[in-house]
């Protein structure tokens, strides 16, 4: 006889509200086995890892480990049978340390009772080496970047010997090098028998990585495969029920007069603030109706930069001038910057741009309350037809608009980043990683939504850390260095090596920490 899989899920059912999130899903894993679990944002993917690893409820079916029957009360119960999860949006503490995070709730004990800090900090060094990194185990998680806090992450779950790992989008904040380090865990993890779900939409990944691979769509199953035998564009249509013809359908829109003038910036904080990189004498444009991208290596301050102009750089020295049509301003915080016209959608969509339990209302409009209402007095029926315009336009998936904004897929949470921003009317609108970790549809809709807004006349800069979408989006690229701006191209002239070349300049060193997707299929 036939030994039962590791997992096997059975009509697997979930509702949320108005959304049926799964419906009758059957899922299997084998002991040693990489099982791919691809579709859209929305498409039920998350709902059933969780509903697996214990954080979710109340849902029809039935789960088998080894071929008993189990229920979860909660992650507890989940990880008492060996099952972690490793969760797309990160779930530590900044205030704490690494070793702390890694430990938390499992805290090592003297014989005394009270926390082993050395044995702590020892464990911790260790796993994090073994997931292919080094960093201080006593560092505040909060002053990492957001690639290094995904590989604590890591760490953290592989300290737990779990028997079942889910990876949600493991790779979608890291280097080229750290991928590498990853697939090497993950290769030494399926050798010691541990069954993995490895959530991506980066094609090239999953070939790599996966045994099988399965697709959701709409809460359902529609197909299941050898990953290595479909074509790309085979499995895109399977996810999104059509052929997507091309990624870059954004349309060349006529450039307007210069918009913003950014002339040898320089940010000086009070207090350094390690592993980042201010502003350093960056000079650059942006014309309305042009979508200008940045390019650069991590560290390379392209984030510090778009903070700045929206007005949240750290306290201390500031000099150089920022022009907004012509006109001298010097934000001094997000909502300055958004009264002078400019909006920004941030890096991390659940840390700094939405209050994930207020309703999905609420967060559409939070930025342009005044204009909903007089004298102090909130006009809830045009707030409302506000939202669901906004809605409308984004093609956002949700049951009711009064539900928490924390129900939703990860790229429907962040369209609501950009309703927000776009309710407000900015002229310029930032863009920090606009499409981390959300799937092809979700991209594709994002790319024609700023080609509309470029064809409208509004400017935008975006930082991105895909070479691909930089090249296919962008009208002129401005690579930069040390928080310095040191090329510009524009895109109909320069290609993915002119970008890369000019990031990483004469140091070899640089090589390992490369931020790009150098094979250019992610999804």
């Amino acid at each position: 006889m036939a030994e039962p899989a590791l997992v096997r899920m059975s009509g697997i059912g979930k509702r949320y509200g108005g959304v049926q999130a799964c419906r009758e899903v059957d899922f299997t894993l084998g002991a040693g086995e990489v099982h791919a679990l691809l579709g859209e944002n929305g498409a039920g993917k998350s709902t059933l890892m969780k509903i697996l690893s214990g954080d979710v409820g109340g849902y029809d079916g039935r789960i088998e480990i080894d071929g008993e029957p189990v229920t979860f009360g909660g992650p507890t119960d989940a990880q008492a049978a060996g099952i972690a999860m490793i969760h797309q949006e990160l779930d530590l503490v900044p205030a704490l340390s690494v070793a702390d995070n890694i430990f938390l709730g499992r805290e090592l004990r003297t014989r005394w009772r009270a926390a082993d800090r050395r044995r702590m900090d020892r464990e911790a060094r260790a796993l994090l080496e073994r997931s292919g990194v080094r960093l201080d185990p006593r560092r505040p998680v909060g002053e990492l970047r957001v690639g290094e806090q995904q590989l604590v992450t890591i760490a953290k779950a592989i300290s737990l010997d779990a028997r079942v790992l889910i990876m949600d989008e493991p790779t979608s904040a890291l280097t080229t090098s750290e991928v590498e380090r990853l697939f090497a865990v993950i290769r030494e993890l399926r050798r010691a028998g541990v069954g993995i779900v490895y959530i991506s939409h980066r094609m090239e990944e999953i070939a790599r990585v996966a045994d099988r691979a399965t697709v959701l769509r709409n809460g359902q199953v529609v197909t299941s495969f050898d990953p290595r035998e479909l074509s790309t564009a085979e499995v895109v249509e399977a996810m999104v029920g059509r052929p997507v013809q091309t990624m870059f359908s954004t349309p060349d829109a006529p450039t307007g007069d210069e918009l913003l003038q950014v002339e040898n910036l320089i940010v000086k904080p009070r207090r350094p603030r390690p592993g980042r990189r201010d502003p350093d004498g960056i000079s650059l444009t942006v014309r309305s109706g042009e979508i200008v991208g940045l390019c650069g290596l991590l560290g390379a301050g392209r984030t510090e930069l778009l903070e700045t102009l929206y007005g949240v750089a750290p306290a201390g020295a500031r000099s150089g001038r920022i022009l907004l049509q012509g006109q001298e301003i010097r934000p001094r915080s997000p909502r300055h910057a958004l009264a002078q016209g400019i909006g920004f959608v941030p890096e991390d969509r659940r840390v700094s741009g939405l209050v994930l339990f207020h309703s999905i209302l609420a967060n559409t409009v939070v930025s342009s309350l005044p204009a909903y209402g007089r004298l102090g007095v909130i006009a809830r029926r045009m707030e409302r037809a506000a939202s669901v315009r906004m809605a409308d336009r984004l093609r956002l998936k949700f049951g009711r608009l009064q539900d928490d904004v924390g129900t939703l897929s990860g790229g429907n949470q962040q369209k609501v980043v950009f309703g927000r921003m776009l309710l407000t009317e900015p002229k310029l609108l930032l863009l920090d990683e606009p499409t981390r970790g959300v799937d092809i549809g979700a991209k594709a809709e994002i790319y024609r939504l700023l080609g509309e807004l470029a064809g409208q006349g509004l400017g935008v800069l975006l930082a991105s850390s895909e070479l691909p979408e930089l090249t296919g989006v962008c009208d002129r690229v401005v690579v930069l260095r040390d928080g310095r701006d040191v090329a510009s191209y524009r895109t109909a002239e320069a290609g993915e090596s002119d970008l890369l070349a000019a990031a990483m300049g004469d140091r070899a060193e640089f090589k390992d920490e490369i931020v790009f997707d150098e094979v250019g299929g992610a999804l």
